[in-house]
């Protein structure tokens, strides 16, 4: 079974590991030059860098759709620059993945694939996908939805720590994003991680580095650029979250049984 992942973030390379491991074989997609914060967790990396390597599974940059079977056959997750989606129907994935977290739908159809999973806000079962995974954190993380949407986007971040938006770390100014700090880097509030056109980020939170954008990245005033986890655990940074693997599994759920391999009753069910 073929699955193809539109997104190759830090949440969506969570999925992908969930599913590799399963042992589906995997795609994803992303942007030409992707804007991921945790980028030593994100496979969209492969793009920038050719391959990149997340909690030892391999991915490889394809030039193009036709490379994607072979890559598949090396053992590798391919990873396409096509964030509009055209190598869908060249490669006729047995399921799709809406990854990207854009918090609205931005062109997958419950025809592009037998199966088609939408993950977070911006989808609704049965009308653009086949099952929509949530993405919220609390006691729904991870649960598949097979009527309706997910819950709304708040614009909170979720609580890591006790913190919630203090973790997040935006851009102070339009302009060129200048990185000073590294992912991994411990840090304490009121420490500059990176400058814009000279204006200054200034940590809000002590704690560790857990991601931010690459030097040189276009930015506008507000847009997300850093996140620190109070948790401070260097190891975190080079591991795929709690939540990532969560929906992972929802994902993982949703294809599985949409597509017939999981029944819909379990034999424990008939046995009660």
């Amino acid at each position: 079974m073929l699955v193809l992942i539109r997104g190759a973030g830090d949440l969506a390379t969570g999925i992908a590991l969930r599913l590799w491991r399963a042992g589906l074989q995997v795609a994803m997609t992303d942007t030409e030059k992707p804007t991921a914060i945790r980028r030593t967790v994100c496979f969209s990396q492969a793009i920038v860098h050719g391959e990149t390597v997340v909690e030892d599974v391999k991915a490889m940059r394809a030039d193009d759709a036709a490379q994607v079977h072979s890559l598949l056959q090396e053992g590798v997750i391919p990873v396409l620059a096509d964030p509009e989606g055209e190598c869908i129907p060249v490669l006729q994935p047995d399921a799709v993945v809406d990854a990207i977290l854009a918090k609205k739908n931005l062109g997958t159809n419950i025809t592009n694939a037998p199966t088609v999973v939408g993950v977070g806000p911006g989808f609704t079962a049965g009308v653009d996908c086949h099952a929509v995974v949530e993405t919220m954190r609390g006691h729904t993380l991870g649960r598949v939805i097979w009527e309706g949407s997910a819950i709304p986007n708040t614009g909170i971040p979720g609580l890591i720590g006790g913190f919630a938006g203090e973790r997040v770390l935006r851009a102070p100014a339009d302009g060129v994003f200048h990185q000073l700090l590294e992912i991994g880097a411990q840090v304490q509030v009121g420490d500059i991680a990176a400058t814009v056109n000279g204006v200054p980020m200034v940590c809000t939170l002590s704690g560790v580095l857990r991601g931010i954008l690459p030097d040189g990245t276009p930015v506008h005033q507000g847009m997300k650029a850093g996140d620190i986890d109070p948790r401070c655990k260097v190891e975190h940074c080079y591991t795929a979250s709690d939540k990532a693997l969560s929906v992972g599994g929802g994902v993982l759920e949703a294809i599985l049984r949409h597509s017939g391999i999981l029944k819909e009753e379990n034999t424990w069910r008939k046995t009660k």
